[in-house]
């Protein structure tokens, strides 16, 4: 197990294991400029108009809830987002690391197969190619402004309880882990849990600053204490280089 700096604890990385209750439900800064290195594909990012308003919370999930996926990698739940036109999936590296079937559920409920199109695990990212998909494609608006106190939403599958709603704020700018695995991150204390990774974290105009990859973890029982992370979208999409494979458990 990894810790963070100072006293954030253990940050720890999981997802839901198999047995955990599965509610599909039906409805639901940095733009990076450089592709990724060694041949990772980056998903080009949504070209709709950025939105300029301050959205409420449930706006926000109006808006973006029909870009979130749930993920099941083997006996593991996890989230991605709709992060382009085409589809493309944009979650944690750790959600589907290993597994030999990946199944994906939309917003509408359509299921599909999908294989793991591209992978950073020093960025803790990785990309999606699904099999199919839905009638009607809602990719996530990606990029937007970053500051230590602004609102943040996070949208996932925390614990099984798909397109669960949480808020809270910025907490912090470039956390590094005690290690040196990640750098660069947000940190924040909208509540997340097991099966929350690879999931949006959003401003308040709806969009996507960050995908959720880790919380701190100073008990070791694997339960949200208000710190949590994410890897900046500027990074998951090539805009900078981790220094390692993270570690720990995952989320």
């Amino acid at each position: 197990m990894e810790r963070v700096p100072q006293d954030a604890g253990r940050v720890r990385r999981f997802v839901v294991v198999g047995g955990a209750l599965l509610v599909v439900a039906v409805a639901a800064y940095w733009i990076g400029s450089q592709g990724g290195r060694g041949g990772e594909a980056a998903p080009r990012p949504n070209a709709t108009p950025t939105p300029s308003a301050t959205l409420t919370t449930p706006e926000v999930f109006k808006r973006v809830g029909p870009s979130v996926v749930v993920i099941q990698a083997g006996k593991a739940f996890g989230t991605g987002m709709i992060a382009a036109e085409d589809g493309t999936i944009l979650t944690a590296h750790h959600v589907v690391k290993g597994a030999k079937d990946v199944t994906l559920t939309f917003a509408d409920g359509t299921k599909a197969k999908a294989v793991v199109a591209s992978s950073n695990p020093k960025r803790d990212i990785a990309t999606l190619k699904p099999e199919r998909l839905p009638e009607i494609v809602v990719p996530a608006t990606l990029g937007g402004v970053v500051a230590v106190g602004a609102p943040v939403v996070a949208i996932g599958n925390p614990l099984g309880l798909t397109y669960s709603v949480s808020t809270g704020v910025v907490s912090g700018l470039d956390r590094t882990s005690k290690e040196g695995d990640l750098r660069g991150l947000i940190q924040f204390d909208a509540s997340v849990n097991p099966g929350s990774s690879g999931g949006p974290l959003l401003d308040a105009r709806g969009l996507v600053i960050g995908v959720v990859v880790s919380i701190a973890d100073p008990g070791g029982d694997e339960a949200f204490a208000g710190i949590a992370f994410a890897v900046p979208i500027g990074v998951a999409l090539g805009g900078d280089e981790g220094d390692g494979p993270p570690g720990g458990p995952q989320i």
